[in-house]
């Protein structure tokens, strides 16, 4: 697990996670993965669509979510 990645959802973010939060964990998970801390050139486009399409997949994830005890607006 990714030390720098933070839960963003309820209760351990007392409100809805933002858009550059779930930017911000997107890209410290492509950044474990790929073993890169920013890419080379040649791997900017690939290593930024990985970004753009975990953070949609997160920003997903978080909407659909039901967590007990939690208020839901």
């Amino acid at each position: 697990m990714c030390r720098s990645i933070k839960t963003l959802r309820p209760p351990a973010l007392a409100e809805e996670a933002t858009q550059e939060e779930i930017r911000a964990a997107a890209l410290q998970f492509v950044r474990k993965v790929s073993g890169f801390r920013a890419p080379a050139e040649h791997n900017r486009e690939v290593f930024e669509r990985a970004v753009e399409d975990i953070a949609l997949a997160t920003a997903e994830l978080l909407d659909g979510l039901e967590v007990r005890g939690a208020h839901r607006a």
